[in-house]
């Protein structure tokens, strides 16, 4: 599985070239963007009034969660309006969904199915102060609380996070109704430098990828990715501080964050501690393509295991490439790394995890997919032998999506996903030989830009 993934890697490393985005934007702009303004570009009326949230000289395409970016020629699917100096942006996404997990499951193996309704909304609002300064505040809400419940909705293998006490197993926990109220503070020396500083309470630190919700080649897809937890679960920490430096297309960033995953109540604010650190480096090398790496110490993140400490390492490469004036494919390679520390146990564990995805969006249609490889211990499934022993989980998700109506103030799609697992021996007399999932959902966003 591992030489398979390489040869993909390589595969998309060949496609998606810093030649073939030099001569798509040569072919869309007719000249050549200089390498020290590559995520520059013309920009109609209302994107130049809205900035980047962390730039007034970088357009707002490069947003991704918290302070992570994303491609500068990234697709948009919002509201925008403006009133006096604030300019404001509505993001959101819902999907009407059933989900049978472990579809052909007999007695006894794991699985599951439901009618649930992931979902999210984002505002954002940013205002110039001075002439080289900029105020952004942000706020992102989900009712997942009440229309996923609190146990969160049926995934196989999905692991991370408490329900009742209890570790929850093949399920993926439901987000906060606050899953960020955060404030960010820019200030431009000139047109290549600033330094910006946020605080969210919740926010997100500066690990990892954007968050899975938020990420293009993502948008289409509801369910969570089984690497989360090893990729961009931090995307919901109660007590974030980030101070970051940009210039021209690299930005550095170091946070100091909360540990400790979000509570079971979903409701509330949960205590900050700041006892957590991490690095990231982000280069933006072209308009069509985000590169990021990343370092973090999470203290005590898990509820169950209080003396297990992670260190979490990150890179990621995310790219988009237009191929008229309607259709776009986003893609994303991403790897982590969790590496156990705890004092009970001085053997340093680890668990590696690798995603793929991609997303096409045309007219009147679009398909996706997404390959994952995850290690996972036997104590996170919550086996009773082989606890400590990391077993290789393989989940290939392929599903397409035609667009049922289309206006100026939504968009809705009706969609079909299906997942096949590869497992070691050991899992399958949990989950069978065979394990498969499918999805059928009706999606809700904001038009497209």
């Amino acid at each position: 599985m591992r030489r398979l993934f390489s040869f993909i890697l390589l595969i998309f490393h060949f496609f998606f070239s810093d030649t073939l985005f030099a001569q798509h934007d040569h072919m869309q702009q007719g000249n050549k963007v200089p390498a020290d303004t590559v995520m520059s570009h013309v920009m109609t009326h209302e994107q130049m009034e809205m900035p980047s949230a962390f730039s007034r000289n970088l357009p707002m395409q490069v947003n991704g969660s918290g302070t992570s970016w994303h491609p500068a020629n990234s697709p948009m699917y919002m509201h925008m309006w403006h009133a006096g100096k604030w300019h404001y942006m509505l993001h959101y996404g819902l999907f009407l969904r059933y989900s049978d997990q472990n579809a052909g499951l007999k007695a006894g193996e794991r699985g599951g199915e439901a009618f649930d309704a992931p979902n999210w909304v984002m505002l954002m609002a940013n205002r110039p102060v001075g002439e080289k300064g900029l105020l952004t505040l942000r706020g992102m809400f989900s009712a997942d609380a009440l229309t996923v419940g609190g146990e969160g909705y049926p995934l196989l293998f999905q692991t991370g996070e408490t329900w009742k006490g209890k570790a929850l197993i093949d399920r993926q926990h439901p987000h906060d109704v606050f899953s960020e109220l955060s404030v960010g503070y820019t200030q431009a020396f000139n047109k290549h430098t600033d330094v910006f500083l946020y605080f969210g309470m919740p926010g997100e630190p500066s690990v990892g990828p954007p968050a899975f919700m938020h990420r293009p080649s993502a948008l289409s897809m509801p369910s969570a990715p089984l690497s989360h937890h090893w990729q961009d679960a931090t995307h919901i920490t109660f007590g974030v501080t980030t101070l970051g430096l940009r210039y021209k297309t690299v930005k550095l960033e170091t946070s100091i964050f909360t540990g400790r995953e979000p509570g079971e109540k979903r409701y509330d604010f949960d205590t900050p501690k700041f006892d957590s650190y991490s690095a990231r480096v982000s280069v933006n090398p072209t308009r069509a393509v985000a590169l990021q790496a990343s370092y973090g110490w999470l203290n005590s993140p898990e509820a169950l295991h209080p003396e297990e400490d992670i260190e979490r390492l990150s890179a990621s490469a995310l790219f988009n490439i237009s191929l008229n004036k309607t259709s776009v494919l986003s893609s994303t390679v991403a790897w982590g790394l969790n590496r156990y520390h705890s004092a009970e146990n001085a053997d340093v564990s680890k668990g590696n995890a690798l995603l793929l995805e991609a997303d096409f969006q045309s007219k009147k249609y679009n398909l996706f997919g997404r390959m994952e490889w995850v290690q996972k211990n036997g104590a996170e499934l919550g086996l009773g032998e082989n606890t400590g022993k990391n077993h290789d989980i393989g989940a290939f998700t392929a599903g397409a999506g035609c667009y049922l109506w289309k206006n100026k103030v939504f968009w809705t799609n009706l969609g079909v996903t299906g997942t096949a697992y590869a497992t070691s021996d050991l899992l399958k007399p949990y989950y069978g030989s065979a394990p498969y999932s499918f999805e059928i959902f009706l999606r809700i966003i904001p038009p497209r830009m």
